[in-house]
C-alpha cells in the first residue's frame, strides 16, 4: 500500500477527526490511480489512517476513519449495515430516507438514498467511483427486495475529481414513478429525471413542523420544488397553501401530489420567486406564514457576498408581506452561511423595516443527514421559524 506523508504541523486537523487532506498539504503528490487505497502519515510517521487517494483532486486523501486495508464490498456491506442501524433508530420504518451521508458515515464521497425498493447512488470521488461494483454488491445484500438501482452522478463536484457525468440505471429496472410516503403523504417520484439524487430528504422533520403550525393559515411556499412544505402545510388544515416554484416540471409533480392526497387548499404557481415576491408587496397582500428554502446561493467562497445579498433580499420581502402573529419559516442550504450569518440577516432587515421578531423554532437537517463533528463541511441546513410582533 503506498505510503503519503504530510508536512510538518499540518496533522492536527486530521488528528482531531477531519476526513480531508488537501493535496497542498502533502510532502509529495506522487501518480497513482485516482482511487487507490493509501495510508496517510504524519511528518514523523505516525499513521492517521487508510483512504481513497486522487493526485487530480485538491482534496488528495479522503480519509475512511480508521485502518481500512481492503475495500471491497464486505467493507461496504458492514459500512452500510451500521448506517441502517442509525437510521432505523432514529426514523423507524420510514420509506425514503438516505442511508448514507458522506464523511458523516465514515465513507468520504459516497451518497446513498433509499426510496422502498429503488435506490439512487451518487459518487462524489475517484475512490468511490473506482468500487461502484463493490458498493451496488453490498447495497443488494443489505437489501435483498431491492428491485433497482440509479447512479445520479451529475454533481460538478466529479468534474474536479477528474471523473465524467453519468445518469443512469446500474443495476435492475427503475419505473418512471416511484412511489413513497413522507409524514402520511403520497408522493410519486420520477427519480430517473428529477433533481439530484430524487428529492430532498433533508426537510423531513421541519416539513413537520410546518404542518404542525399551519392550522387556518395561509401559508406562502417559496422555491417549492414538488411540493413539500406546502402539501405538508395544507395537510395541517392550513386555510389555502400555494407553492410557487420557477420549475415547470416540479410544479407538474406538486399538483399532482396534491390531486392523489385529496388536499384541495393546495395550489401551485410556476414563478420567479423573486418576481413573485416584489408583485405581492406592490399588491399589498398578506400572508398568515412564509416559507423560504430555497436553492444554495453559493458553492465557493467567492460567492458568498452574493448569496448574503441574496437572503437579504429574500427575507426582507417575505416580511413585508406578514401580518402580526405571521410566521416567516426562513431555511438557508448554503454550507457556506452559517446560522450566525443568517440570524444577522434577519435581525438586520426586520429592523430595517421596523419589524420586531421573535425566534420560535430553530432546526437543522434530519437525523438521517447526521453531522460528523469534526467536519463542519457536514453541517449545512439552517431551518428558523419567527413570530412577527404585533404592538403589545
Amino acid at each position: 500500500m503506498l505510503t503519503l506523508t504530510l508536512k510538518p504541523r499540518e496533522e492536527r486537523r486530521l488528528r482531531d477527526g477531519h476526513l480531508w487532506a488537501f493535496r497542498d498539504e502533502l510532502v509529495a503528490v506522487p501518480q497513482a490511480e485516482p482511487g487507490e487505497l493509501v495510508r496517510l502519515v504524519a511528518h514523523d510517521g505516525s499513521s492517521l489512517g487508510t483512504g481513497f487517494y486522487n493526485p487530480l483532486s485538491k482534496i488528495a486523501v479522503r480519509l475512511l476513519g480508521g485502518e481500512v486495508d481492503v475495500a471491497d464490498a464486505d467493507f461496504f456491506y458492514r459500512r452500510f449495515t451500521s448506517s441502517k442501524v442509525l437510521r432505523q433508530r432514529f426514523l423507524g420504518q420510514e420509506e425514503a430516507y438516505r442511508l448514507v451521508f458522506g464523511e458523516a458515515d465514515m465513507l468520504s464521497g459516497l451518497i446513498v438514498d433509499v426510496y422502498g425498493q429503488t435506490i439512487v447512488i451518487q459518487m462524489l470521488s475517484a475512490g468511490m467511483d473506482r468500487r461502484k461494483a463493490e458498493i451496488v454488491d453490498a447495497l443488494r445484500r443489505l437489501y435483498p427486495d431491492v428491485s433497482g438501482i440509479i447512479e445520479k452522478n451529475t454533481a460538478q463536484t466529479r468534474v474536479k475529481e477528474g471523473l465524467v457525468l453519468v445518469d443512469a440505471v446500474v443495476w435492475g429496472e427503475v419505473p418512471e414513478v416511484v412511489l413513497v410516503q413522507e409524514n402520511g403523504l403520497k408522493l410519486e417520484l420520477r427519480l430517473l429525471t428529477g433533481q439530484k439524487t430524487g428529492y430532498f430528504l433533508d426537510q423531513k422533520f421541519n416539513r413537520r413542523v410546518v404542518g404542525s403550525l399551519s392550522r387556518d393559515r395561509q401559508v406562502l411556499d417559496c422555491f417549492c420544488n414538488v411540493g413539500g412544505f406546502a402539501l405538508n402545510a395544507a395537510q395541517g388544515h392550513a386555510s389555502m397553501a400555494l407553492g410557487v416554484d420557477s420549475s415547470e416540471s416540479a410544479i407538474s409533480s406538486a399538483m399532482r401530489h396534491a390531486e392523489i392526497n385529496g388536499l384541495d387548499n393546495c395550489q401551485f404557481v410556476k414563478a420567479n420567486v423573486f418576481d413573485l415576491l416584489r408583485e405581492h408587496i406592490e399588491q399589498e397582500r398578506v400572508w398568515d406564514m412564509v416559507i423560504l428554502d430555497p436553492p444554495s446561493f453559493a458553492k465557493s467562497r467567492s460567492a458568498i457576498r452574493g448569496a448574503l445579498a441574496g437572503y437579504s433580499e429574500l427575507n426582507r420581502s417575505a416580511l413585508k408581506l406578514l401580518r402580526p402573529g405571521g410566521l416567516l419559516v426562513s431555511s438557508s442550504c448554503t454550507q457556506l452561511v452559517s446560522e450566525h450569518d443568517l440570524l444577522d440577516i434577519l435581525y438586520r432587515e426586520s429592523a430595517r423595516i421596523r419589524k420586531r421578531l421573535r425566534l420560535v423554532h430553530r432546526g437543522s437537517q434530519a437525523p438521517d443527514h447526521p453531522v460528523l463533528l469534526s467536519m463542519p463541511e457536514t453541517q449545512y441546513l439552517k431551518f428558523l421559524v419567527f413570530e412577527v410582533i404585533g404592538d403589545p
